[in-house]
């Protein structure tokens, strides 16, 4: 673990970067102790990803409507027998999403399964069932997030995850590393890293949800971060990712910073979500 840890609180104090974890934070705290979280935090959450499924579809190119996506996570609706290939793609995203309330256990503990089952909800329909919840293989490439140069080959992969490992262990385990510097390595690691044939993008995003709820940052998961994400546009999301990729401390902070605002817009989004709960608002 001390090897994840000095990198990571170097992270937390790059230029501009303690300010946009502080505003982070206390967005959280403004929700965490909204009215409507003392009796109805389940409500609550259960819209929250109804609204990041949505936000996080629409990243993936799906676009379909907050109706139908509260209706097919309540169970008051199903998709087609045969959807088509938006449908296909917004299934996963909605399984993945709802898939983050049960890993968020295991993202410190046993951080490859709960990848694996995020992917397996992201991705099942979309892959050969040999390829679900597992690395690439030799041979197998990935054609997703090419704006963000090609996808690093099967055999680097190994490596690649056992630092998100490390990432997560430090982050768990009482370093004093902020849990928005945690969070936004990992969902960009999994990110640039792609290690599976397809779902990489959802996976990530769902595993920051996760990660997010799971360190305390956002412990009723009501942020909508997915939309925080989102709102930026996804021309923002992608150029903030690529900057990450570039390795530099300027890239890096870019992205930290990015997905800080996308924090802040989430939890404010989220302030929206109680409102609602709160007058009853939902259908």
């Amino acid at each position: 673990m001390p090897d994840a840890v000095a990198p990571l609180r170097a992270l937390a104090e790059l230029p501009g970067v303690p300010e946009r974890i502080s505003a982070a934070r206390e967005a959280c705290e403004r929700l965490r102790w909204h009215e409507a979280l003392r009796r109805r935090i389940p409500e609550a959450s259960a819209e929250s990803r109804v609204r990041g499924a949505q936000a996080s579809a629409a990243l993936e190119g799906a676009t379909v409507p907050l109706e139908l996506v509260r209706d097919v996570m309540r169970g008051a609706a199903a998709w087609p027998l045969e959807p088509d290939p938006v449908e296909r793609v917004a299934r996963g995203v909605v399984q993945a999403t709802a898939e983050s309330e049960h890993v968020r256990s295991l993202v410190a503990t046993a951080p490859l399964q709960a990848l694996a089952r995020l992917h397996v909800a992201a991705a099942s329909g979309l892959v050969e069932d040999a390829q679900l919840g597992r690395p690439r293989l030799h041979g197998e490439d990935c054609e997703e997030l090419v704006d963000l140069g090609p996808a690093p080959s099967a055999a680097a992969l190994r490596a690649r995850l056992d630092g998100v490992v490390g990432l997560l262990a430090a982050g768990a385990k009482g370093a004093q590393v902020p849990a928005l510097v945690v969070a936004a390595v990992v969902h960009a690691e999994v990110a640039t890293m792609r290690p599976f044939v397809r779902g990489n993008g959802v996976v990530a995003r769902a595993l920051e949800r996760a990660v997010v709820q799971a360190l305390g940052l956002d412990p009723t998961g009501v942020a909508v971060t997915e939309a925080g994400h989102a709102a930026q546009g996804g021309p923002a999301y992608l150029g903030a990712l690529a900057a990450y990729g570039t390795g530099t401390r300027e890239g890096v902070g870019l992205w930290l910073e990015h997905c800080a605002a996308a924090l802040v817009a989430g939890a404010e989004q989220g302030e929206q979500v109680c409102d609602a709960v709160r007058a009853g608002r939902l259908s």
